[in-house]
């Protein structure tokens, strides 16, 4: 199904490694004569009733070898990406039955949860017939058959097979820069409308900033990975700091870990802040969230994912996720809803209400 996806949208089929092995090694001859160079990680899914399961869900598994084998299951399953940037490395779910490839984030898949499930409803999939382009978000469950992952949020596209090529211009995009699921999620919306490569000025206009201003973002920190994971939040939070006539000065921290900027208050002060991006997507009710934790946890020790309020004084939550607005909402480590299961530890996702604060000197209160 993947390979005749390459003919569908316009490519040449130049090589592929078969289905014999994994992963699924492609050489693509694109429509203006582009060679790309893909490694694929394709999984199965159907719809099958199954009891005390939905009627309406598909349900695909991250299954290779033997997924019963707790050694197996355990073990290591890194995912190889090209050191030189040049090749594109996939996790796909082929849906035959219903017409449709589905693609989930690598660097979120990076190592692979062997036995993981992922489930998704009609509604998602008509969703994707109907325009042959839709992007969702999935929330991700931890578990002791889940592998890597943690509990969080994940960006989800699915597209016919003609719009393959058109995918793997938006995955460049991600990958390359390495956005984190908030940006995946805008960039991959933006790509139900580009049936051409996207080029840089989207990004421009998507982030509000020059692509002098995203250079120097890049430039300013040790690894591409951390300079875009919230990399282009962090710049328009220090603009706000900046214009804040409370803050006397704010100094982004260059360590590994929290927190994002160390800010004296013109009241004499001294305020750490974290910031993070606001999902997209809201909660039934309307009420936008904001996913509070590290990338992954400590190997032999699972909360170390999780933030203590310790680890900063202030959580800064971009808005433009869901807003599409540079504003940020601030609250009060401390005043964050605490882990249901880890005592001292916050919850990975955090409702943004009435009680966030629209600046940083409300959200700690007067001295």
């Amino acid at each position: 199904m993947v390979e005749r996806a390459v003919a569908a949208s316009g490519g040449r089929l130049l090589f592929s490694s078969g289905p014999s092995t994994a992963p699924l090694f492609l050489g693509i001859e694109g429509p203006e004569g582009e060679r790309i160079g893909v490694s694929a990680y394709v999984f199965h899914a159907n719809k099958v009733r199954t009891r005390n399961r939905p009627d309406d869900e598909h349900r695909a598994q991250i299954r290779y070898g033997d997924v019963n084998d707790p050694a197996w299951r355990e073990s290591g399953h890194p995912l190889g990406f090209d050191p030189a940037g040049i090749d594109l490395t996939l996790v796909l779910v082929a849906h035959p039955e219903a017409g449709l490839l589905i693609a989930l984030d690598p660097l979120a898949y990076d190592p692979l949860p062997i036995g993981n499930s992922i489930y998704f409803k009609d509604t998602e999939v008509d969703s994707a017939l109907a325009s042959g382009w839709h992007v969702w978000e999935r929330n991700t469950h931890g578990g002791t058959r889940k592998g890597s992952m943690e509990p969080g949020l994940e960006t989800i596209v699915a597209f016919s097979p003609d719009r393959f090529i058109d995918f793997l211009s938006v995955e460049r995009q991600a990958q390359t820069l390495q956005l984190d699921h908030v940006l995946r999620y805008s960039v991959a919306e933006r790509g139900a409308d580009a049936r051409v490569e996207q080029n840089m000025h989207e990004l421009e206009r998507a982030f509000g900033l020059s692509s002098h201003d995203l250079l120097d973002i890049i430039g300013r920190k040790s690894r591409l990975g951390m300079a875009m994971r919230g990399g282009v939040a962090e710049h328009h939070l220090g603009l706000v700091l900046d214009a804040d006539p409370a803050v006397a000065r704010a100094e982004e921290g260059h360590q590994e870990g929290p927190p994002d900027f160390f800010v004296d208050l013109a009241d004499g002060r001294e305020v750490t802040v974290e910031c993070k991006n606001a999902s997209p997507r809201r909660y039934a009710d309307g009420t936008p969230k904001v996913e509070v934790q590290k990338t992954r946890a400590s190997q032999g020790d699972p909360t170390s994912r999780f933030y203590t309020p310790a680890a900063f004084d202030v959580v800064a939550a971009c808005m433009y996720g869901p807003t599409g607005a540079w504003t940020f909402k601030y609250k009060a480590s401390a005043d964050l809803v605490a882990h249901g299961k880890h005592d001292g530890r916050i919850a990975p996702l955090q409702p943004i209400d009435d009680g966030w604060a629209d600046s940083l000197v409300d959200a700690i209160g007067s001295a």
